[in-house]
C-alpha cells in the first residue's frame, strides 16, 4: 500500500495555506500567542502527513524488501527507518 497521494496532497496544500495565513498574521503584526497557535496546528498537520508516509513506506516498501529483497535491500531498508526515527527524536 502505498501513501494515498490525493489525501497527501490535499493536506500539504491545507498546510501551504496555513503557512500563507500566518505570515499575512506577521506582516500585519497580529498577537504573538495567535501566530504561535497557528504555528502549532501547521506543524501538528504536517506531522500527521509525515506519520502517514512513513506508515505507507513501512507497509509498502520495507515489507516488499524484508519478504523479497536481497539481504542488502532488507538491510538497507532498516537502515532508512533507524535513520529517519533518529530525525523524529530530535
Amino acid at each position: 500500500m502505498q501513501a494515498d497521494r490525493d489525501k497527501t496532497l490535499r493536506l500539504l496544500k491545507t498546510a501551504r495555506g496555513q503557512i500563507d495565513g500566518i505570515m499575512r498574521m506577521v506582516e500585519q503584526d497580529r498577537y504573538c500567542i495567535d501566530i504561535s497557535t497557528q504555528l502549532m496546528a501547521t506543524e501538528s498537520l504536517l506531522a500527521r502527513v509525515n506519520a502517514d508516509v512513513l506508515k505507507a513506506h513501512i507497509e509498502h516498501c520495507v515489507r516488499t524488501a524484508a519478504e523479497s529483497g536481497t539481504p542488502e535491500e532488507k538491510e538497507e531498508k532498516l537502515e532508512e527507518i533507524a535513520h529517519i526515527i533518529d530525525k523524529l527524536n530530535r
